[in-house]
């Protein structure tokens, strides 16, 4: 039995229950698997009273909850908008150590277990001083893909990646950025996300389709799950979707899209500027039990990405039997690696449209879809998870604690 110490600002809260969903799943079949005793410190940002804006839900997320089994708390740390980006991980790293080390006082864990690298990662290699217990640190996506085009966050990131006692990755693709930023690759372990099967699977089309209101006959329908922010790309997917009516007029369709963000009023006013409105859905955030209805009921599900570490929603897809369409960014090659599963296409409305016309009239075959989907669980995940932390306890046991101030 070991305690563990998460550390991310990416968890579900009761505010956003699907924030970092992933991460939640890791750990829960961490513990059930390994018998691991699990505490979450996942901060949120201050919000002054009387501010308004989407970012106001953050003064409802509770101080403490118990998710999956998992004590979570949520301190508050102070964030400044655009311009403290490069101070972010200090400041988050002051706002949580009080918590952190009253926590070891009464949680004696044996590990910290950071994810995202900056600025959660970088805290969570401060709170590894400080603690004196190792820290492993796991790329996610965005962390590195993005703020490693940043010079001053590119050197923060490289430092946080250097001073972690290993480091996950996602995909093979962020394993050679992060080469490329020094990292020694002996510490790197690619360990993707993975699908529980249990939640995501194949379910008939008719009923999945009678579930969530999709009552069209002959009509296919289009799916896109994600965060309405722009690099999702659905202004690409609404544009390939208003040329396939276009060029396609005989081919009817809709589009059911599932989740929240800010990009959300501009789409809904593109989507009206381009004669779509009696075609595309925005259904809002759907629980995450709930979603394997909407994959089920889909033809194809669409992921137009600009950058993606290990996106989850093409995993999910594929393990409800439902193919997918989406952008050849990040880990998602190694995911989609047979035609018979996918396409990958450039992120340009007019190869969108011709691959979605494509898709949407083949015979794809689920059963193999389905075979092809059982590579991806999470009960493999969490056993290469518990491999690298008991390596990285067996040298902490065996070496003296690295100094602080030496790279490694």
């Amino acid at each position: 039995m070991m305690n563990v110490l998460v550390f991310t600002s990416l968890f579900p809260n009761n505010q956003s229950p699907n924030h970092g969903i992933f991460i939640q799943q890791r750990l829960k079949h961490s513990m059930a698997r390994h018998g691991w005793i699990v505490k979450v410190v996942a901060p949120v940002p201050y919000y002054p009273p009387g501010l308004g804006g989407w970012r106001a839900t953050y003064r409802k997320v509770a101080g403490h909850e118990v998710r999956e089994g998992m004590e979570v708390w949520h301190p508050r740390y102070v964030m400044i908008p655009k311009i403290g980006m490069m101070l972010q991980g200090l400041l988050l790293f002051v706002s949580v150590c009080w918590k952190v080390r009253a926590l070891q006082r009464s949680f004696p864990f044996a590990l910290i277990d950071a994810h995202y690298v900056y600025p959660d990662g970088f805290a969570a290699a401060l709170l590894s001083w400080i603690t004196g217990v190792p820290v492993v640190v796991s790329a996610r996506g965005t962390d590195v893909n993005l703020f490693k085009n940043l010079p001053i966050i590119r050197q923060l990131i490289t430092w946080t990646l250097r001073k972690a006692d290993a480091v996950i990755v996602v995909s093979e693709a962020l394993r050679q950025i992060s080469i490329e930023l020094g990292v020694d690759e002996k510490k790197i372990r690619v360990i993707p996300n993975g699908v529980n099967p249990e939640k995501f699977f194949s379910i008939p089309q008719a009923e999945a389709r009678k579930k969530i209101g999709f009552s069209r006959e002959g009509q296919s329908l289009v799916l896109s799950v994600c965060h309405l922010n722009a690099n999702k790309g659905l202004d690409v997917l609404l544009h390939a979707l208003a040329l396939l009516s276009e060029k396609a007029s005989t081919l009817l369709w809709s589009l059911y899209v599932v989740g929240e963000g800010v990009e959300r009023e501009r789409l809904e006013c593109l989507v009206q500027s381009l004669d779509l409105s009696e075609r595309v859905r925005f259904c809002g955030e759907v629980p995450h039990e709930q979603l394997v209805w909407f994959y089920n009921a889909a033809d194809v599900c669409c992921l137009l990405s600009e950058r993606e570490g290990w996106p989850n929603v093409i995993v999910e897809s594929l393990a409800c039997g439902t193919p997918v369409l989406a952008t050849s960014v990040g880990g998602i090659p190694e995911i989609v690696t047979s035609p018979k599963v996918g396409t990958l296409v450039a992120r340009k409305p007019e190869h969108v449209a011709t691959a979605l016309k494509t898709s949407l009239e083949r015979t794809w075959s689920k059963s193999e879809i389905l075979k092809y989907a059982q590579q991806f669980r999470w009960s493999q995940t969490a056993d290469a998870v518990k491999e690298v932390f008991q390596s990285v306890l067996t040298v902490q046991g065996t070496t003296c604690r690295k100094h602080f101030s030496s790279g490694s």
